[in-house]
């Protein structure tokens, strides 16, 4: 059977470091950046991969419409 994985993209420019994302990922996959973006703002990274499960959560609540999540479909 075939297992989803998730993953997210982060527009940089239109994060503006909320962190709303990062509080509302189930799976803990979301964390600010250590970077900034043009703006001044630590924007948020997926920074734990493996462990999205491309649930949209964090695309949902995203006040800014920032995240785009898409899913694959993985073999065992």
């Amino acid at each position: 059977m075939a297992k989803i994985r998730g993953a997210i993209v982060v527009d940089a420019e239109r994060c503006k470091g909320c962190s709303v994302c990062v509080a509302n990922c189930p799976q803990q996959v979301i964390a600010l950046g250590k970077t900034v973006n043009s703006k001044g703002y630590y924007y948020a990274e997926m920074a734990f991969a493996d462990k999205c499960t491309g649930c949209v959560n964090c695309a949902i609540i995203c006040p800014d419409g920032a995240i785009s999540v898409y899913r694959v479909k993985v073999e065992n």
